[in-house]
């Protein structure tokens, strides 16, 4: 199904960095102007590190069945995009001579206590993956909607902070998948071996002396011996049995 073209979709850390780019979207076009950011620096930082982190999700996403290593760059990318634009959200409270919530303070507690709804679409999800992004991202009006600068900036803040969190234990969970499993590479190994393997068992090629297991003819690249063929072990590493093609 679409699952496949679009699993990204069903993150919830794709969903509330979009919530994040729609609002941070939002206040730029609310707030900044020539007085406080004359070039358009700020509008354009601030934009651009809010895609980068919902554009490296979606990426990384794609790419989890091909490369895990390339994986876990683009959601580590995400999340220091991320943490730019929480810094940027800083400094406007700073300079706007007030600090961010306390953890302690009504807001504050009423933005944390405010969750995401998972997703629920089983078809024509691009669609339905836009209403759900819309309908969360009205769960925090009160705070971004307003005209108040400072309560959108700390609701943005939160959600910046709330979102790198969540990236940090996907990150870890990406890193556990590939001690487990390994990456792209290894698993190309992998096919290969087993490719090569299933060859000696037809071709009847010799069982190593050492374990018993079949033996792959392969080619010496260093050594007295470079460029000649031998039999190793396939399960090398773990076993380094060898033998000369004149023994097998």
């Amino acid at each position: 199904m679409e699952i496949g073209k679009f699993g990204y979709f069903w993150l919830d850390t794709w969903v509330l960095s979009n919530i994040i780019q729609l609002g941070t979207q939002d206040f730029c076009r609310k707030f900044l102007n020539r007085n406080n950011d004359p070039c358009g620096r700020q509008y354009d930082q601030m934009t651009q590190a809010a895609r980068s982190g919902q554009a490296n999700i979606a990426e990384g996403n794609s790419r989890h069945n091909t490369s895990k290593e390339t994986e876990m760059k683009l959601t580590d990318v995400a999340r220091a995009s991320l943490a730019e634009l929480a810094g940027d959200y800083t400094n406007w409270l700073l300079c706007n001579e007030t600090v961010p919530w306390s953890n302690t303070s009504q807001n504050h507690i009423a933005v944390r206590n405010t969750f995401l709804d998972r997703p629920t679409y089983t078809s024509d999800v691009q669609h339905l993956s836009g209403l759900h992004i819309l309908t969360q991202k009205h769960k925090f009006d009160k705070w971004l909607a307003s005209e108040d600068s400072i309560l959108a900036a700390n609701c943005l803040l939160i959600l910046c902070n709330r979102l790198i969190l969540m990236l940090n234990k996907q990150i870890a969970n990406q890193l556990e998948t590939f001690k487990q499993k390994g990456g792209f590479s290894e698993a190309l190994t992998a096919e290969r071996l087993t490719f090569r393997t299933q060859q000696s068992l037809e071709n009847k090629a010799p069982n190593c002396p050492k374990c018993g297991k079949p033996m792959i003819k392969r080619m010496a690249k260093r050594g007295q011996n470079a460029g000649n063929a031998f039999w190793s072990c396939s399960d090398y590493p773990q076993c380094n049995g060898t033998k000369s093609v004149g023994e097998g």
